[in-house]
């Protein structure tokens, strides 16, 4: 199904559609988080990595819980924006010879992905309450808190002493 096809024809089929783009986008987030993980050199980017994976996993289960809430299967849709910004990163990643280099390289592109989540995830929350779905708004909107936690996070770590450190 492609996001403009004549399989889209109501709000409610807009909305499955983005559920399952945002689902795709969080397997492959855990999926490359590990190798994140592997890659930081700093201790505390390390940790904000794994504590962000075991996060992650748990927006996945949330969303598992929506689909079956509104009687569809939970499964993903191709969603190249997300394949886009992970091949981006770890083209750049595969570029960075100096360790704290490298972490702000991490950092960034953990970021662009977080901006991602954070634009779906608000436009379904503002569409789950156009349908009168308030308890799949109320799911989207914890993950979307915690995804905005994480970009703060993120940002805090940057400035503080990743960057200071690649610079």
């Amino acid at each position: 199904m492609g996001l403009f096809t004549k399989d889209i024809k109501t709000m409610n089929d807009l909305f499955v559609h983005t559920l399952r783009d945002i689902y795709y986008a969080e397997k492959q987030i855990v999926k490359a988080l590990p190798e994140m993980i592997e890659k930081a050199a700093d201790p505390q980017l390390k940790q904000g990595f794994q504590g962000h994976l075991r996060e992650t996993e748990n927006h996945v289960q949330r969303l598992d819980q929506i689909f079956k809430g509104i009687g569809q299967k939970a499964q993903g849709v191709d969603c190249p924006a997300i394949d886009g910004i992970i091949e981006e990163a770890n083209d750049v990643a595969g570029e960075v010879d100096n360790a704290s280099v490298l972490d702000a390289a991490l950092i960034a592109a953990a970021q662009a992905v977080e901006h991602y989540e954070m634009t779906r995830y608000g436009t379904l929350i503002a569409w789950a309450n156009q349908l009168g779905r308030a308890d799949c708004a109320s799911l989207l909107q914890q993950t979307l808190d915690e995804e905005k936690a994480t970009d703060r996070k993120l940002t805090s770590m940057a400035e503080r002493q990743v960057n200071r450190k690649a610079a």
